[in-house]
Order: C-alpha cells, then structure tokens, then sequence
C-alpha cells in the first residue's frame, strides 16, 4: 500500500517596526543613528523624485510612468543593503534602488521621456536596464547567478519584481533552475497586491507568495514592506547567504501602491476609497517618521533640512534633464545589444539614410 507523505511548513513573518513607530530594537544592534538617518533621507529623495515625475508627466514633459508611492520602504531597505559588487535585475517600479546604486535621477527622468541614453548603465554600476515586460529579465538574472557560481565570484544577484510575475513562467523557470544548482541569487517580490487590476487574490489560491519558495527546495520569508527595518534586515541576510553558497532566498515584501499603476492607469475603477485610506494609515514614510520623533533622532529641524534638501536635489536633476541635448533617433538602436543583430543593422541604415534624405526644418 503506498504510504502518504505529509509535509508541514511554516512561513516565517518578520516586522521589526510596526505601523505606529514601534520597533523591536534588539534586531536594530547593528543600526546606529546615521544608518537610521539615511534611510530617511533616502525615503525622502525617493518620494519627492515620484511627485515630480508624476508632475512631469501630467504636464507632457515625461511619457507614462509608474509611481513608486507607498513602497519606499522596499527601495531603501533592499537598496542599502546590496553591494556595490553585486549584481541587480529591476523590473519597472525600482527607482528608488536604481538612485542608491548611483544611477544619476538625471538619467531616470530620461528613460521615462523615451529617450534612450536613460537606459546605459554607467560604467562600474553592476545593474542591468529596467525591464518593462513583467518577468522576463528574471530567468536574466538567475543566469547571472550562475555565471557568478561557475566563477565563483563573491557576489549575490537580486531580481527584484511585482506580484503579478509570480504568474508567469519565468518566475517559475527561474526559481526552479535556481533551486536545483543553489545559485546565489535572491528573489525580492514587492507585492503590492495589485497586478494593475487583478488583486491577489485572483492571482493565486496560495496563503501566501513566500511559500512558492518551498516547493523549489529554498527558504522564502515574508516581511512587513512598509517597515524599512525589516525589508533591510531580511535582505542583508538573504545576500549573505547567497554569497556564503548557501543558495537562494525568495522575500515577499507586503506592501501596497498608493497611486495608480501607472499614469495611463484609474486605480480609482476597482480600488475602493476605503482601502486606499486604510493602506495611508500604513505609509512607510510616515510610520518611520514617528519612530524618528519617538527616539529624538534630529528632530523637526532634520526632518526639515531633509525635504528642503531633496527637493533643491530634485530640481537640479530635472534642471539637468530638461537642458540635456535632443537625443539622437539612431540611439533607438544604440542601448540593447552589443553587437547588433543583421536586420537591426539593415534598420539602422535604413534610418540614418532617411534622416539624411529628410528636408531640413522635417
């Protein structure tokens, strides 16, 4: 008679900070005041870039874009906590983590105005382009893992995505690959619980995304993603792990988008009013706030300086964007491949001859 297996698993949650500034400060030890500091002041850049490029593009200076509202805490704590020699796959909605790794928010408001110099990677930054189609760059970047393995190279990868690419077969492909050779590699899942339209909960019959991990053979965690603390604490770990060959991590970080999937979007068609207030309530930047006022970190005048800082930051970027030089057309062909393929070098001389050919003024 065949035997039935049974299994049983637990998901581990972790909040560090809750949503009324308080913290459990024994897993804050290797945080001192400047570390706390900094995650603000770069929650605060983070949130005032948004809000002008939501400006921006209303007023037709950048093409659609999506917020990053509401998930800040994911950015920095994920951001702070890679190396610079380590290796990270954005989807869409990671500007946050791009300006921490050192990509100027010049470039940034380029890419999302379609001009293609945006999308180079500056020489010594290990980040590939943003990916635009959900998943795809995930099976990308388990390759890179592998590569760093067989090389053996003392880096982590992080690929980074929303919710809704746990439906897609690339998340699947790559999270088995990765499991069956142990690559160092960490999945960071920011589920926002909206994939556009489609809530979660038409997403998957799972209690949760973390556990899909288990099937693959490797730890998933989920995590509070509106507590900077906890996303910081649990990606410091997973990367070490990595590094140390003890294989991959997948993180679900819970948190939620307050505006709108992107500017072509109506989140107001099937989000309520009275889960957009609820999830307010929650806003990373606020609950980091009062912690700030309830520890006597800086004060009102730090909290001050910060914004009035990141703003004059803000303008500069966009000052430096707006006064770039026009882009070149030829440049659509310049940013994707090393080597170009045959028929994109046909279509490439087929458009220098056409601008060539083209009356002035045209």
């Amino acid at each position: 008679m065949a035997k039935e297996i049974v299994q049983s698993f637990q998901v581990e949650f972790l909040q560090i900070l809750d949503e009324g500034g308080r913290c459990d400060e024994d897993l804050l030890a290797s945080l001192g005041e400047k570390e706390i500091r900094g995650f603000y002041e770069w929650m605060v850049l983070i949130r005032t870039f948004d809000e002008k490029a939501l400006n921006l593009q209303r007023a037709g200076r950048l093409g659609t874009y999506a917020s990053v509202r509401g998930q800040e805490a994911v950015q920095v704590g994920c951001g702070l906590a890679l190396s610079k020699i380590d290796w990270f796959f954005p989807a869409f909605r990671e500007p946050g983590i791009s300006m921490i790794r050192g990509i100027p928010m010049k470039m940034i408001y380029q890419y999302w105005a379609g001009d293609e110099r945006g999308g180079a990677i500056p020489e010594g930054i290990n980040d590939f382009p943003t990916a635009i189609p959900v998943g795809t760059h995930i099976p990308h970047a388990v390759g890179a893992a592998w590569a760093a393995k067989h090389r053996k190279d003392p880096i982590a990868v992080l690929v980074s995505f929303g919710d809704g690419a746990t439906s897609k077969g690339d998340f699947h492909e790559g999270m088995n690959f990765a499991g069956v050779f142990r690559l160092p590699i960490v999945f960071l899942c920011q589920n926002n619980r909206w994939a556009i339209s489609v809530p979660l909960s038409r997403q998957t019959a799972s209690a949760t995304l973390a556990q899909k991990a288990i099937a693959y053979g490797f730890n998933g965690i989920q995590v509070d993603g509106n507590d900077v603390f906890s996303v910081h604490y649990a990606v410091a770990q997973a990367l070490e792990h990595a590094r140390a060959g003890g294989g991959p991590t997948f993180i679900e970080c819970l948190t939620y988008r307050l505006g709108d999937h992107t500017t072509a979007d109506d989140a107001t068609r099937y989000r309520s009013a009275q889960e957009l207030d609820q999830w307010r309530e929650k806003d990373p930047l606020k609950r980091l706030e009062e912690y700030l006022e309830r520890k006597e970190i800086g004060g009102e005048s730090f909290q001050e300086k910060t914004r009035e800082s990141a703003r004059q930051r803000v303008s500069q970027a966009v000052e430096e964007f707006e006064t770039t030089s026009d882009a070149d057309p030829l440049d659509l062909f310049r940013y994707l491949f090393s080597n170009p393929t045959p028929e994109l070098l046909a279509q490439m001389d087929a458009l220098r001859k056409e601008l060539k050919d083209r009356p002035p003024g045209r």
